[in-house]
Protein backbone atom coordinates (compact mmCIF):
# COMPACT_ATOMS: atom_id res chain seq x y z
CA UNK A 1 0.00 0.00 0.00
CA UNK A 2 2.67 2.24 0.87
CA UNK A 3 4.83 1.16 -2.63
CA UNK A 4 1.42 2.15 -4.52
CA UNK A 5 1.52 5.61 -2.58
CA UNK A 6 4.93 6.69 -3.53
CA UNK A 7 4.14 5.65 -7.01
CA UNK A 8 0.43 8.01 -7.12
CA UNK A 9 2.63 10.55 -5.36
CA UNK A 10 5.48 10.40 -8.23
CA UNK A 11 2.99 10.30 -11.38
CA UNK A 12 1.42 13.48 -9.52
CA UNK A 13 4.65 15.75 -9.38
CA UNK A 14 5.45 14.28 -12.99
CA UNK A 15 2.85 15.35 -14.89
CA UNK A 16 2.31 18.12 -12.39
CA UNK A 17 6.09 19.44 -13.59
CA UNK A 18 4.93 19.01 -17.41
CA UNK A 19 1.80 21.01 -16.94
CA UNK A 20 3.57 24.03 -15.48
CA UNK A 21 5.69 24.79 -18.36
CA UNK A 22 3.10 23.83 -21.06
CA UNK A 23 4.51 25.58 -24.08
CA UNK A 24 7.88 23.59 -23.22
CA UNK A 25 5.97 20.22 -23.07
CA UNK A 26 4.42 21.08 -26.07
CA UNK A 27 6.87 22.15 -28.04
CA UNK A 28 8.96 18.79 -26.87
CA UNK A 29 5.63 16.33 -27.70
CA UNK A 30 5.55 18.13 -30.92
CA UNK A 31 8.94 17.45 -31.97
CA UNK A 32 8.92 14.27 -30.77
CA UNK A 33 5.99 13.82 -32.85
CA UNK A 34 7.60 14.74 -36.04
CA UNK A 35 10.57 12.62 -35.28
CA UNK A 36 7.86 9.55 -34.47
CA UNK A 37 5.58 10.37 -38.11
CA UNK A 38 9.47 10.32 -39.97
CA UNK A 39 9.96 7.07 -38.90
CA UNK A 40 6.92 5.43 -39.07
CA UNK A 41 5.76 6.64 -42.87
CA UNK A 42 9.22 5.80 -43.78
CA UNK A 43 9.51 2.61 -42.39
CA UNK A 44 5.95 2.17 -44.10
CA UNK A 45 7.40 3.25 -47.21
CA UNK A 46 9.96 1.31 -47.42
CA UNK A 47 8.72 -1.74 -46.93
CA UNK A 48 5.82 -1.47 -49.26
CA UNK A 49 8.52 -0.62 -51.66
CA UNK A 50 10.29 -3.59 -51.01
CA UNK A 51 7.33 -5.58 -51.17
CA UNK A 52 6.89 -4.51 -54.46
CA UNK A 53 9.72 -5.17 -56.06
CA UNK A 54 10.13 -8.81 -54.79
CA UNK A 55 6.84 -9.25 -55.93
CA UNK A 56 7.23 -7.73 -59.57
CA UNK A 57 10.69 -9.53 -59.30
CA UNK A 58 10.20 -13.23 -57.96
CA UNK A 59 6.38 -12.87 -58.97
CA UNK A 60 7.49 -13.83 -62.91
CA UNK A 61 10.62 -16.81 -61.39
CA UNK A 62 11.33 -19.54 -59.32
CA UNK A 63 13.49 -18.90 -56.30
CA UNK A 64 15.72 -21.58 -56.95
CA UNK A 65 16.07 -23.43 -60.14
CA UNK A 66 18.12 -27.27 -60.10
CA UNK A 67 19.59 -26.79 -63.16
CA UNK A 68 22.03 -29.71 -64.82
CA UNK A 69 25.98 -29.56 -64.15
CA UNK A 70 27.78 -27.76 -66.80
CA UNK A 71 29.36 -30.05 -69.32
CA UNK A 72 33.84 -29.65 -69.31
CA UNK A 73 36.16 -30.86 -71.09
CA UNK A 74 38.05 -34.11 -70.16
CA UNK A 75 41.90 -33.55 -70.38
CA UNK A 76 43.57 -37.20 -71.07
CA UNK A 77 46.93 -37.45 -69.84
CA UNK A 78 49.93 -37.72 -71.91
CA UNK A 79 51.63 -41.11 -72.88
CA UNK A 80 54.80 -42.32 -70.83
CA UNK A 81 54.89 -38.90 -68.25
CA UNK A 82 55.08 -36.42 -71.50
CA UNK A 83 54.12 -32.80 -70.80
CA UNK A 84 51.47 -31.97 -73.38
CA UNK A 85 50.61 -28.61 -73.78
CA UNK A 86 46.92 -27.47 -74.71
CA UNK A 87 44.79 -24.77 -75.80
CA UNK A 88 41.36 -25.44 -74.29
CA UNK A 89 38.07 -23.78 -75.19
CA UNK A 90 35.11 -23.97 -72.84
CA UNK A 91 32.45 -26.18 -73.98
CA UNK A 92 29.37 -25.49 -75.84
CA UNK A 93 26.59 -26.83 -73.53
CA UNK A 94 23.88 -28.45 -75.83
CA UNK A 95 20.60 -28.50 -74.35
CA UNK A 96 20.09 -31.34 -72.31
CA UNK A 97 17.62 -33.58 -69.64
CA UNK A 98 18.11 -33.57 -65.91
CA UNK A 99 19.07 -37.17 -65.02
CA UNK A 100 16.46 -39.19 -63.07
CA UNK A 101 14.34 -36.24 -62.41
CA UNK A 102 11.42 -37.78 -61.50
CA UNK A 103 13.94 -39.08 -58.52
CA UNK A 104 15.19 -35.16 -57.82
CA UNK A 105 11.27 -34.08 -58.53
CA UNK A 106 10.23 -36.56 -55.00
CA UNK A 107 13.18 -35.86 -53.20
CA UNK A 108 12.71 -31.99 -53.37
CA UNK A 109 8.65 -32.80 -52.24
CA UNK A 110 9.67 -34.05 -49.07
CA UNK A 111 11.87 -30.91 -48.75
CA UNK A 112 10.23 -28.78 -45.87
CA UNK A 113 11.71 -25.36 -46.72
CA UNK A 114 10.27 -25.54 -50.43
CA UNK A 115 6.75 -24.39 -50.85
CA UNK A 116 6.45 -25.78 -54.34
CA UNK A 117 8.08 -27.89 -56.78
CA UNK A 118 7.60 -27.94 -60.46
CA UNK A 119 9.63 -29.32 -63.58
CA UNK A 120 10.00 -27.97 -66.83
CA UNK A 121 11.45 -28.22 -70.64
CA UNK A 122 12.93 -25.13 -72.21
CA UNK A 123 14.38 -24.23 -75.34
CA UNK A 124 14.31 -21.91 -77.68
CA UNK A 125 12.40 -22.49 -81.18
CA UNK A 126 11.21 -19.52 -84.29
CA UNK A 127 7.26 -18.85 -83.97
CA UNK A 128 5.95 -18.31 -87.61
CA UNK A 129 3.00 -16.71 -88.43
CA UNK A 130 2.37 -15.62 -92.60
CA UNK A 131 6.06 -14.16 -93.33
CA UNK A 132 6.02 -12.75 -89.49
CA UNK A 133 8.59 -14.64 -87.38
CA UNK A 134 9.96 -14.33 -83.46
CA UNK A 135 12.45 -15.85 -81.44
CA UNK A 136 10.58 -17.52 -78.40
CA UNK A 137 11.29 -19.96 -75.70
CA UNK A 138 9.48 -22.69 -75.45
CA UNK A 139 8.43 -23.57 -71.95
CA UNK A 140 7.17 -27.33 -71.65
CA UNK A 141 5.26 -27.49 -68.14
CA UNK A 142 2.98 -29.51 -65.39
CA UNK A 143 0.23 -26.63 -65.44
CA UNK A 144 -1.07 -27.47 -61.87
CA UNK A 145 2.66 -27.25 -60.42
CA UNK A 146 3.63 -24.56 -62.46
CA UNK A 147 1.00 -22.30 -61.48
CA UNK A 148 2.29 -22.79 -57.52
CA UNK A 149 5.49 -21.26 -58.57
CA UNK A 150 3.68 -18.63 -61.50
CA UNK A 151 0.62 -18.18 -60.99
CA UNK A 152 -0.12 -17.37 -64.95
CA UNK A 153 -3.79 -18.10 -65.01
CA UNK A 154 -4.31 -14.53 -63.08
CA UNK A 155 -2.23 -12.54 -65.45
CA UNK A 156 -4.69 -13.99 -68.69
CA UNK A 157 -5.93 -10.82 -70.63
CA UNK A 158 -7.75 -13.30 -72.63
CA UNK A 159 -8.90 -17.10 -73.06
CA UNK A 160 -7.83 -19.17 -70.54
CA UNK A 161 -4.59 -21.22 -69.35
CA UNK A 162 -5.22 -24.05 -71.34
CA UNK A 163 -1.95 -25.87 -72.54
CA UNK A 164 -2.04 -29.74 -74.57
CA UNK A 165 -3.92 -31.27 -77.43
CA UNK A 166 -2.49 -29.13 -79.67
CA UNK A 167 -3.03 -25.48 -77.57
CA UNK A 168 -0.47 -22.99 -76.15
CA UNK A 169 -0.72 -19.77 -74.32
CA UNK A 170 1.24 -16.26 -75.42
CA UNK A 171 2.81 -13.14 -74.37
CA UNK A 172 0.56 -10.03 -74.98
CA UNK A 173 4.17 -9.07 -76.59
CA UNK A 174 4.16 -11.77 -78.73
CA UNK A 175 0.08 -11.95 -79.78
CA UNK A 176 0.82 -8.18 -80.98
CA UNK A 177 3.62 -9.06 -82.70
CA UNK A 178 2.76 -11.68 -84.92
CA UNK A 179 -1.05 -10.20 -85.04
CA UNK A 180 -2.48 -13.34 -82.93
CA UNK A 181 -5.66 -13.75 -81.13
CA UNK A 182 -7.78 -16.37 -79.18
CA UNK A 183 -8.40 -19.09 -81.27
CA UNK A 184 -5.35 -18.46 -84.48
CA UNK A 185 -2.95 -20.70 -85.47
CA UNK A 186 0.88 -20.39 -84.48
CA UNK A 187 3.51 -22.59 -86.58
CA UNK A 188 6.77 -23.57 -84.11
CA UNK A 189 9.69 -24.17 -85.62
CA UNK A 190 12.60 -25.81 -83.34
CA UNK A 191 15.13 -26.99 -85.91
CA UNK A 192 15.90 -30.19 -87.69
CA UNK A 193 12.45 -30.54 -89.12
CA UNK A 194 11.29 -30.39 -85.44
CA UNK A 195 7.85 -28.57 -85.92
CA UNK A 196 4.26 -28.12 -84.86
CA UNK A 197 1.25 -26.13 -85.49
CA UNK A 198 -0.82 -24.98 -82.30
CA UNK A 199 -3.88 -22.72 -81.61
CA UNK A 200 -3.89 -19.73 -79.30
CA UNK A 201 -5.84 -20.73 -75.81
CA UNK A 202 -4.78 -17.87 -73.73
CA UNK A 203 -2.54 -14.18 -73.72
CA UNK A 204 -0.90 -13.12 -70.88
CA UNK A 205 0.51 -9.99 -69.63
CA UNK A 206 3.36 -10.39 -66.62
CA UNK A 207 4.47 -7.05 -67.09
CA UNK A 208 7.94 -8.02 -68.32
CA UNK A 209 8.65 -7.42 -72.07
CA UNK A 210 11.40 -9.93 -72.07
CA UNK A 211 8.56 -12.63 -71.26
CA UNK A 212 5.58 -11.40 -72.62
CA UNK A 213 7.33 -11.02 -76.24
CA UNK A 214 9.43 -14.92 -75.85
CA UNK A 215 7.47 -17.07 -73.46
CA UNK A 216 5.18 -19.74 -75.25
CA UNK A 217 3.46 -22.06 -72.89
CA UNK A 218 2.38 -25.86 -73.62
CA UNK A 219 2.44 -29.09 -71.72
CA UNK A 220 5.69 -31.22 -71.30
CA UNK A 221 5.40 -33.94 -74.14
CA UNK A 222 4.63 -31.51 -76.76
CA UNK A 223 7.30 -29.67 -75.54
CA UNK A 224 9.40 -32.64 -75.39
CA UNK A 225 8.80 -34.00 -78.92
CA UNK A 226 9.49 -30.58 -80.04
CA UNK A 227 12.94 -30.81 -78.43
CA UNK A 228 13.93 -33.60 -79.06
CA UNK A 229 14.31 -34.59 -75.13
CA UNK A 230 11.52 -37.47 -75.39
CA UNK A 231 10.73 -38.04 -71.12
CA UNK A 232 13.08 -35.33 -69.94
CA UNK A 233 13.02 -31.71 -68.53
CA UNK A 234 15.73 -29.33 -68.54
CA UNK A 235 14.70 -27.39 -65.27
CA UNK A 236 13.20 -27.61 -61.73
CA UNK A 237 11.64 -24.57 -60.58
CA UNK A 238 10.90 -23.66 -56.50
CA UNK A 239 10.06 -21.61 -54.42
CA UNK A 240 11.25 -21.22 -50.47
CA UNK A 241 9.48 -19.90 -47.54
CA UNK A 242 11.77 -17.39 -46.66
CA UNK A 243 13.22 -15.83 -49.82
CA UNK A 244 15.91 -14.18 -48.28
CA UNK A 245 17.28 -18.10 -47.13
CA UNK A 246 17.35 -18.51 -50.71
CA UNK A 247 21.34 -18.81 -51.28
CA UNK A 248 22.18 -21.04 -48.24
CA UNK A 249 18.60 -23.45 -49.41
CA UNK A 250 20.13 -23.83 -52.80
CA UNK A 251 23.46 -24.91 -51.42
CA UNK A 252 21.64 -27.57 -49.19
CA UNK A 253 19.79 -28.60 -52.36
CA UNK A 254 23.13 -28.91 -54.49
CA UNK A 255 24.96 -31.21 -51.79
CA UNK A 256 21.26 -33.20 -51.89
CA UNK A 257 20.74 -33.82 -55.62
CA UNK A 258 24.48 -33.04 -57.46
CA UNK A 259 22.84 -30.64 -59.52
CA UNK A 260 23.53 -26.86 -59.92
CA UNK A 261 21.07 -24.81 -57.82
CA UNK A 262 20.64 -21.48 -58.83
CA UNK A 263 18.86 -18.95 -56.24
CA UNK A 264 17.24 -15.90 -57.06
CA UNK A 265 19.83 -13.95 -54.87
CA UNK A 266 22.76 -15.21 -56.88
CA UNK A 267 20.91 -13.86 -60.53
CA UNK A 268 19.46 -11.02 -59.17
CA UNK A 269 22.59 -9.35 -57.09
CA UNK A 270 21.99 -5.87 -58.17
CA UNK A 271 18.46 -6.14 -57.13
CA UNK A 272 19.62 -7.98 -53.41
CA UNK A 273 22.28 -5.26 -53.15
CA UNK A 274 19.30 -2.55 -53.71
CA UNK A 275 17.46 -4.05 -51.10
CA UNK A 276 20.18 -4.51 -48.50
CA UNK A 277 20.81 -0.92 -49.30
CA UNK A 278 17.41 0.14 -48.79
CA UNK A 279 17.24 -1.23 -45.03
CA UNK A 280 20.57 0.08 -44.54
CA UNK A 281 19.08 3.14 -45.39
CA UNK A 282 15.99 2.89 -43.25
CA UNK A 283 18.12 1.81 -40.31
CA UNK A 284 19.84 5.31 -40.41
CA UNK A 285 17.15 7.24 -40.73
CA UNK A 286 16.02 5.37 -37.48
CA UNK A 287 19.03 5.80 -35.76
CA UNK A 288 19.36 9.55 -36.70
CA UNK A 289 15.99 10.77 -35.88
CA UNK A 290 16.17 8.57 -32.48
CA UNK A 291 19.25 10.35 -30.92
CA UNK A 292 17.68 13.72 -32.05
CA UNK A 293 14.63 12.51 -30.02
CA UNK A 294 16.46 11.73 -27.11
CA UNK A 295 19.14 15.07 -27.39
CA UNK A 296 15.45 16.82 -27.40
CA UNK A 297 14.35 15.23 -24.22
CA UNK A 298 17.68 15.26 -21.98
CA UNK A 299 17.56 19.05 -23.11
CA UNK A 300 14.10 19.55 -21.89
CA UNK A 301 14.52 17.94 -18.57
CA UNK A 302 18.00 19.10 -17.71
CA UNK A 303 16.35 22.72 -18.37
CA UNK A 304 13.80 21.37 -15.98
CA UNK A 305 16.09 20.39 -13.37
CA UNK A 306 17.36 23.96 -13.17
CA UNK A 307 14.01 25.33 -13.26
CA UNK A 308 12.58 23.11 -10.28
CA UNK A 309 15.05 23.50 -8.18
CA UNK A 310 13.65 24.87 -5.38
CA UNK A 311 10.65 22.33 -5.79
CA UNK A 312 13.06 19.67 -5.67
CA UNK A 313 14.58 21.02 -2.03
CA UNK A 314 11.95 21.40 -0.55
CA UNK A 315 10.69 17.91 -1.58
CA UNK A 316 14.32 16.58 -0.37
CA UNK A 317 13.30 18.51 2.86
CA UNK A 318 10.07 17.40 3.40
CA UNK A 319 11.45 14.06 3.44
CA UNK A 320 11.69 12.26 -0.69
CA UNK A 321 14.42 9.82 -0.88
CA UNK A 322 17.07 10.41 -3.65
CA UNK A 323 15.39 7.57 -5.27
CA UNK A 324 11.60 9.54 -5.78
CA UNK A 325 13.05 11.77 -7.41
CA UNK A 326 14.58 10.29 -9.94
CA UNK A 327 11.59 8.12 -10.71
CA UNK A 328 9.58 11.74 -10.95
CA UNK A 329 12.24 12.99 -13.94
CA UNK A 330 12.05 9.04 -15.52
CA UNK A 331 8.63 9.48 -15.73
CA UNK A 332 8.56 12.57 -17.17
CA UNK A 333 11.09 11.32 -19.92
CA UNK A 334 8.90 8.45 -20.38
CA UNK A 335 5.48 10.35 -20.24
CA UNK A 336 7.06 12.73 -23.29
CA UNK A 337 8.22 10.09 -25.34
CA UNK A 338 4.97 7.71 -24.85
CA UNK A 339 3.20 11.37 -25.53
CA UNK A 340 5.23 12.15 -28.55
CA UNK A 341 5.16 8.86 -29.85
CA UNK A 342 1.51 8.32 -29.96
CA UNK A 343 0.76 11.37 -31.90
CA UNK A 344 4.04 11.02 -34.11
CA UNK A 345 2.10 7.19 -34.93
CA UNK A 346 -0.97 8.77 -35.73
CA UNK A 347 -0.10 11.42 -37.90
CA UNK A 348 2.75 8.77 -39.76
CA UNK A 349 -0.75 6.46 -40.27
CA UNK A 350 -2.29 9.38 -41.93
CA UNK A 351 0.04 10.06 -43.94
CA UNK A 352 0.66 6.54 -44.99
CA UNK A 353 -3.27 6.52 -45.72
CA UNK A 354 -2.86 9.54 -47.72
CA UNK A 355 -0.26 8.31 -49.73
CA UNK A 356 -2.71 5.05 -50.72
CA UNK A 357 -5.35 7.19 -52.06
CA UNK A 358 -3.80 10.39 -53.27
CA UNK A 359 -0.28 8.75 -54.08
CA UNK A 360 0.81 7.93 -57.84
CA UNK A 361 -0.74 4.66 -58.12
CA UNK A 362 2.43 2.89 -58.17
CA UNK A 363 2.69 0.73 -55.32
CA UNK A 364 -0.05 0.08 -52.20
CA UNK A 365 1.68 0.67 -48.85
CA UNK A 366 0.68 -1.86 -46.33
CA UNK A 367 0.03 -0.78 -42.43
CA UNK A 368 2.00 -3.37 -40.31
CA UNK A 369 -0.52 -3.39 -37.09
CA UNK A 370 2.86 -3.73 -34.81
CA UNK A 371 4.50 -0.96 -36.17
CA UNK A 372 2.85 1.88 -34.35
CA UNK A 373 3.20 0.04 -30.94
CA UNK A 374 6.29 -0.88 -31.01
CA UNK A 375 7.31 2.66 -32.16
CA UNK A 376 5.48 3.61 -29.02
CA UNK A 377 7.45 1.53 -26.53
CA UNK A 378 10.72 2.49 -28.17
CA UNK A 379 10.47 5.98 -27.98
CA UNK A 380 9.47 5.39 -24.12
CA UNK A 381 12.06 3.40 -23.82
CA UNK A 382 14.35 6.03 -25.34
CA UNK A 383 12.98 8.84 -23.49
CA UNK A 384 13.62 6.96 -19.90
CA UNK A 385 17.01 6.35 -20.89
CA UNK A 386 17.43 9.96 -22.01
CA UNK A 387 16.07 11.42 -19.09
CA UNK A 388 18.88 9.18 -16.57
CA UNK A 389 21.47 11.80 -16.21
CA UNK A 390 18.60 14.83 -15.80
CA UNK A 391 17.13 12.50 -13.15
CA UNK A 392 20.35 11.55 -11.50
CA UNK A 393 21.35 15.32 -11.08
CA UNK A 394 18.00 16.25 -9.56
CA UNK A 395 18.41 13.46 -7.18
CA UNK A 396 21.87 14.66 -6.57
CA UNK A 397 20.91 18.00 -5.30
CA UNK A 398 21.19 18.97 -1.80
CA UNK A 399 18.19 20.09 -0.12
CA UNK A 400 20.04 23.15 1.68
CA UNK A 401 21.35 24.38 -1.60
CA UNK A 402 18.93 24.05 -3.72
CA UNK A 403 16.14 25.69 -0.80
CA UNK A 404 18.86 28.85 -0.95
CA UNK A 405 18.95 28.40 -5.00
CA UNK A 406 17.14 31.60 -6.48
Amino acid sequence: MHLLDSLWTEWKIALRFLADNRMQTLLIIVGIGVGSAVIVFITALITGLQANVIERTLGTQAHIRILPLDEVNRVLPAADGALALILENPRAQRLRSISNWQDVRDALDGQTQLLAVSPLISGPAIARRGVARASVALMGIDPVRYQRIIPIAEDLIAGHFTVGAGHAVIGKELADDLGLGIGDKLRLDAGEGRETIVDIAGIFELGVRELDSRYVYLDLKQTQTLLDLPGGVTVIDTTVRDIFEAETIAARLARLTGLQAESWMATNGQLLNALRSQTMTTQMIRLFVGLSVAFGIASVLAVSVVQRTREIGILRAMGSPRGQILRVFLLQGGLLGLAGSGLGGLVGWSLVQVFNIFGPGLFFIPTDPTLIPVAMAVATVTGVLAAAAPARRAARLDPAVAIRYV
